[in-house]
């Protein structure tokens, strides 16, 4: 039997650049989608896994972060109150249990692979979990869980992939696959490959299952793109002693760092909900007669 993954890690001490102008003061994990922050989703797929225990990497000016997790006392009382109980009762629901979540401080802006890093103590010497905060992936069921499942079948290291055109594959972290008897395998991992030669259209997505040794490589690894600790860099390095194994994820991602991901994850997200939907819908048929009827 494998070792159960029951760590998860999600960095999330970036500054939010492409978010700027509001990233200035609000954290753009806490940006919402509809009436949930991002970061909230990500947590709730965590968890929904079968996760016991995140760790949320942060940094500087990310104190709103630790108090949207904690048990809002005012609020709640004052909701209670007024008599306000379903509310109340909602916003218990999102807040994790206690001991369940810890927080970590990334000092220096170093990259990827050093927010990782930075949350090696509270993991140990045990496979755990990596999300990307703004990486939002909706299906009807978790990418996480999949992955766990997997995971649970064949122990090592599994890497959420998605299919992307092929003209598109030079501006992703691209895997080459081979297949085994028991299914494919990473055979590389090649960052922005040049146009025309990328081994695949398989993009690496934002979720992770790792074994601890990675700790090990990202402790001395060298600076890579960027000047930056890069998680890539230590993979392809793990690859000559452990396996990675690749889970094509057939849901939809949206990239909720960038404008057009964050708009697009709020139309979804709005449309799917029973108390919203029809009204959305017909914003969104107002908004495209009108741009046609100028067109």
């Amino acid at each position: 039997m494998h070792t159960k993954v029951r760590k998860a890690i999600i960095p999330a001490a970036g500054f939010g650049t492409r978010m700027l102008p509001a990233t200035k003061s609000v954290p753009k994990e806490l940006l919402p989608i509809v009436d949930r922050p991002i970061l909230d989703y990500i947590v709730a797929e965590a968890f929904a896994s079968g996760i016991e225990h995140v760790v949320i990497v942060t940094g500087r000016m990310k104190g709103a972060i630790e108090d949207y997790f904690d048990h809002a006392f005012e609020i709640d009382v004052s909701l209670r109150n007024a008599g306000k109980h379903g509310l109340a009762d909602r916003m218990a629901q999102h807040t994790p249990g206690t001991g369940s979540i810890s927080f970590v401080r990334q000092q220096q802006a170093r990259g990827l692979g050093h927010a990782v890093w930075t949350a090696r103590q509270i993991v140990g010497r045990e496979p755990f979990a990596v999300l990307l905060p703004d990486m939002l992936m909706v299906d009807d069921k978790p990418c996480l869980q999949s992955m766990m499942e997997l995971h649970g079948r064949h122990g090592g290291n599994v890497i959420a992939v998605e299919k992307c055109a092929p003209e598109e594959a030079h501006k992703f972290g691209i895997v080459s696959l081979k297949p085994t008897g028991d299914g494919p395998v990473v055979t590389g991992l090649v960052e922005k490959p040049a146009p025309g030669t990328a081994p695949s259209n398989l993009f690496i997505s934002g979720r992770y299952i790792l074994q601890p040794e990675i700790f090990d490589l990202l402790e001395s690894q060298a600076p890579g793109a960027g000047g930056e600790i890069q998680l890539t860099d230590a993979m392809i390095a793990l690859l000559g002693t452990q396996e990675i194994r690749p889970l094509e994820f057939c849901g939809r991602t949206f990239d909720c760092g960038s404008p057009a991901g964050f708009v697009s994850a709020n139309l979804h997200m709005a449309l799917a909900r029973a108390d919203l939907g029809a009204s959305v819908d017909m914003e969104i048929e107002t908004l495209a007669a009108a741009r046609r009827a100028v067109a």
